[in-house]
């Protein structure tokens, strides 16, 4: 009978032994899929459905999007209250001020592999450039509009003009070269 007792008390101690490495190795996983994740997969996991999301740019001004698609090195979708839509480079972004909510969506795994996971920013303003949408462009020192009518590979020129009209070439005052990597926010109307 001691023998039973033994054996039963030494197969407790190598499962309860055996359950706490799965455990630990577990969350060791858990660490290095969260310490891979870029902030790009963090605002793809709050998605729109997760609501409007706080967002601090790095000029320390706050938007408040409702994400709707997250490319490469950037994210679009509504300005909450504005009824207007915007490109976010990601580059701008200084911070995600997440509810509690949103803030743990965001560490959940997020599928990769669509299409628009390979889409740059460039690539997103030549299709703005083509549709000859006027924009509005927040900038380091403040705000710009007009149209966008060519972009380069970490360039874009700006025909800027009155935000209420078309690009015309009477209502055009000058032509800025702006480089991407001072763009904060593209807001279109």
């Amino acid at each position: 009978m001691r023998w039973d007792e033994l054996f039963a008390d030494l197969e407790g101690q190598l499962e309860h032994g055996l359950g706490a490495e799965e455990r630990e190795a577990e969350l060791e996983e858990e660490r290095l899929r969260v310490g891979r994740a870029a902030l790009r997969d963090r605002v793809a996991a709050i998605g729109a459905e997760g609501g409007p999301l706080a967002v601090r740019l790095v000029d320390r001004s706050i938007i408040d999007l409702m994400p709707r698609t997250v490319g490469r090195d950037w994210v679009s979708g509504d300005l909450v209250g504005t009824g207007a839509q915007a490109v976010l480079p990601l580059a701008a972004v200084a911070a995600l001020l997440p509810t509690p909510a949103q803030l743990q969506r965001s560490l959940e795994p997020v599928a990769v592999g669509a299409v628009t996971d390979r889409i740059g920013l460039a690539f997103v303003l030549r299709d703005l450039a083509r549709r000859r949408r006027p924009v509005q462009l927040t900038v380091a020192g403040g705000t710009v509009t007009g149209t966008i009518d060519r972009v380069g590979r970490d360039h874009l020129d700006l025909a800027v003009h009155p935000a209420d009209g078309w690009r015309r070439a009477s209502s055009v005052a000058r032509i800025e070269v702006l480089a991407l990597a001072g763009l904060l926010l593209v807001r279109v109307d």
